[in-house]
């Protein structure tokens, strides 16, 4: 019995000496795995990416990971008072969220050098808007084109001709029509009137009304389609009188193209080609009415000897009336435009009614327009990238101040971080400032330039 009793007891000391063993096991895997948690730790602190330190590099930056999950990246590039809607998203939404995991981030991350805060700040805060704007500015192209400036024996011979010029303007009901707050009829009035201003001294210049009379309703179609009148006659341009004359009819009627085209052709039977250069000009907002054939009437001005030029401006006119209108300058030998802009109407008249009196009166160079269009461009291009910039400095400062208060960052780290991303932020700047300043002086290079070369072949054109 006592035997069986020391029995027992050994193999109750052997199972508490194999549970005993069994728990240092458990103890050792433990620790294992603790070792192995803190080196995986340690592996995700390696794996954040180190921020770029090059203008290249920071061009081809990627949006960081809470600004591509939680802000439409467009907000940052927002300027003037639509940058109060950015403003208002960090606030009350953004920094909330980056705060939150910035502190959870840094509370677990501690000891981590300036350089190591600043590539983990752009890691999650970086801006994701650098490479498309700035591709943009580098291909930027102010479009500015040298015109055509003729000087062949055509020409000096077609200047020592004395000038007609005919103006058919288009009085037919739809010309009441409102565009930016006033009738086409009024703003068509007005490019003409500054039109015929700039003819040459020596020129003749007739002002022809057509569709002025009665309306647009079936019972006045003949009596309107009728109505085509000289109501300035072929004569030197008196600008007092001709004035006068263009506030003499208003829109009312029906559209007789070909019998305008006519009539002008009736004015300059008189008038060879061989001494005399014939121009007509038309503004029209659509297509002949009265059962006319306009191709076939401008064709008939090429075909005889005064050999006149039928220019067409088409004003705010629909597809159908754009073919048609093309159709009978082309067989005028002139040139077509359409313009729905009440602003393009001068600017188009200038550069569609050539080759004539354009070829020195309206050749133009870089008009204002084009300027300031070119000037908006690069505006659109640079001031979302340097915005954006400056939103990405701005958002690194918030996050060191935010977690030098939190004390997660040391006063020394503090300092490194906003060191290091206002000297890169100052890099990328200056370089994007360098490109729109090489793009701002080609364009004022080439705007002097084309207006310079206009000018000079314009007072010798004078001259000759």
């Amino acid at each position: 019995m006592k035997l069986f009793k020391r029995s027992m007891i050994l193999v109750s000391m052997l199972c508490l000496a194999v549970i005993a063993g069994c728990g240092d096991d458990q103890t050792q895997e433990g620790d294992a795995k603790s070792d192995t948690t803190t080196a995986a730790e340690e592996t995700a602190v390696e794996k954040i990416p180190q921020a770029a330190r090059t203008v290249e590099d920071m061009v081809d930056q990627k949006a960081g990971v809470l600004i591509e999950a939680h802000m439409d990246q467009q907000l940052e590039t927002l300027g003037g008072w639509d940058s109060q809607q950015y403003r208002d998203f960090l606030e009350q939404t953004f920094n909330p969220i980056a705060e939150k995991e910035l502190e959870n981030y840094f509370t677990k991350h501690k000891n981590l050098s300036g350089e190591e805060v600043y590539d983990y700040l752009v890691y999650m805060l970086g801006s994701g808007n650098y490479q498309n704007y700035y591709d943009q500015l580098v291909t930027y192209d102010h479009g500015f084109v040298m015109p055509e400036l003729p000087d062949g024996e055509d020409e000096v011979t077609t200047k020592q001709k004395k000038m007609n010029v005919v103006v058919l303007m288009d009085a037919s009901g739809s010309m009441k029509g409102e565009i930016a707050g006033q009738t086409k009829m009024e703003l068509a009035k007005t490019a003409i009137a500054k039109f015929v201003e700039q003819i040459p001294e020596d020129a003749n210049v007739a002002l022809i009304a057509y569709g002025h009379v009665g309306s647009s309703a079936d019972a006045d179609k003949a009596a309107s389609c009728s109505s085509v009148e000289s109501v300035y006659p072929l004569s030197a341009y008196q600008a007092e009188n001709f004035t006068t004359s263009l506030n003499s009819f208003q829109a009312r009627g029906w559209t007789p193209l070909a019998g305008a085209i006519n009539k002008a052709g009736e004015i300059l039977q008189a008038y060879p080609s061989d001494e005399y250069l014939n121009l007509v000009y038309m503004v029209s907002d659509g297509v002949e009415t009265c059962d006319g054939d306009p191709i076939a009437a401008a064709q008939q001005l090429q075909s005889q000897s005064i050999k006149a030029k039928v220019n067409i401006i088409g004003f705010d006119v629909d597809n159908e009336g754009q073919q048609q209108l093309k159709k009978v300058a082309d067989s005028g030998g002139g040139e077509y435009v359409t313009v729905e802009d009440p602003a393009e109407l001068e600017v188009q008249i200038t550069k569609k009614w050539q080759p004539t009196i354009g070829q020195l009166v309206w050749t133009q160079g870089v008009t204002i327009q084009q300027f300031t269009k070119a000037m908006e461009r690069m505006n659109g291009i640079y001031n979302p990238l340097y915005t954006a910039s400056d939103a990405e400095l701005n958002r690194i400062k918030h996050a060191v101040n935010f977690l030098h208060g939190e004390e997660l960052l040391t006063d020394d780290v503090k300092k490194q971080v906003l060191e290091l991303a206002e000297s890169l932020h100052d890099v990328r700047n200056e370089h994007f400032k360098a490109i729109k300043e090489t793009k701002e002086a080609e364009r004022k290079q080439a705007n002097e330039e084309i207006n310079a070369k206009v000018e000079e072949w314009r007072q010798k054109w004078r001259n000759e």
